[in-house]
């Protein structure tokens, strides 16, 4: 039996555009997939968004783009919360899970920069802002000459301080820009071969309260199950280290049938070493993959390393 639509579902979002953005495609695709379904956003400013003129690593990491999110939910004033799956710490409040996984849009990296396409091209010495810290490692890996600059605030703030000419380039998530119908200001988009992107990067998904029947059955019309596999085995690699924005670490997983393949890095934090595996294996055993994958980083890197990057 169908679940019956009910009454409206109100869906906590982060009030800034992008945010926005995504969560009335959530809405969207909730109404198409349930006609005579209801939805309010419920927009909630979160401490990530409040405190801009500090790194995340220094204020308190990932969850401040997530706390006063997961506090509505738990306390009945949402039902749902809307987050970029790169913003989602690895453990979850008691009570609440990732109930869906909307289609991933483009995972990769893209260049901003008036003078150049490609990271190889920028002027020697270029300045590059970046609140990223696997950004600004992968750069300096490839260029140790750049000098990397902090660089927070939403998509357009960042444009406009690339404007006025406070740093010479930026990176940004393809899929953020595309959303917000602002992909023609990218001067090129990165490989992955070059620039690995975040775990989970592109990844919409859809927190709510564990147990929730009527939701879950409304919520698995939409869930992709190419982005779950992906984003579980990503996000295995992730937890195995023990990964927060304190540490740079890059991953992508792509599925080709009911095969996924993983490629995961781990790095110093200004570009000197690092350490890179790769996975194969059934889509079925995606989260274990990460994990294994993750733990041989961890081996790999040495207790010394990873404690550099803590």
């Amino acid at each position: 039996m169908a679940p019956q639509p009910g009454p409206p579902i109100r869906i906590g979002t982060r009030g800034s555009p992008l945010a926005l953005v995504q969560a009335r495609q959530a809405a969207a695709r909730l109404e198409a997939a349930h006609p005579g379904l209801a939805t309010e956003l419920v927009p909630i400013r979160t401490t990530g968004d409040r405190v801009t003129d500090r790194p995340l690593a220094a204020i308190g990491g990932k969850g401040l783009f997530t706390k006063e999110l997961e506090e509505a939910l738990l306390d009945g004033r949402i039902d749902l919360a809307v987050h970029s799956m790169k913003d989602m710490p690895t453990v979850l409040p008691d009570g609440l899970e990732i109930a869906c996984l909307l289609e991933r849009e483009d995972p990769r990296d893209a260049l901003i920069c008036p003078r150049s396409a490609t990271v190889a091209g920028l002027p020697r010495g270029a300045v590059v802002g970046s609140a990223s810290l696997r950004r600004q490692a992968q750069l300096l890996h490839r260029r140790p000459d750049l000098r990397l600059v902090p660089l927070r605030g939403n998509v357009e703030t960042r444009l406009a301080k690339l404007a006025q000419g406070e740093v010479d380039a930026t990176l940004l998530a393809v899929a953020g820009l595309k959303r917000l119908g602002l992909l023609d200001r990218a001067s090129g988009i990165l490989a992955p071969e070059e620039i690995l992107p975040a775990v989970a990067q592109g990844a919409i998904g859809l927190e709510s309260r564990r147990g929730d029947a009527r939701l879950g059955a409304l919520l698995q019309a939409i869930d992709h199950r190419a982005t779950a596999v992906c984003v579980a085995a990503e996000r295995g690699l992730l937890a195995a280290l023990d990964g927060s924005c304190r540490t740079p670490i890059a991953a992508l997983a792509t599925l080709d049938g009911d095969t996924v393949g993983l490629r995961g890095q781990v790095l110093a934090p200004d570009g000197s070493e690092v350490v890179e595996t790769v996975r194969r294996g059934a889509a079925a055993d995606a989260a274990r993959l990460g994990r294994d994958a993750g733990e041989e980083l961890k081996r790999r890197a040495g207790p010394k390393f990873l404690a550099a990057l803590g």
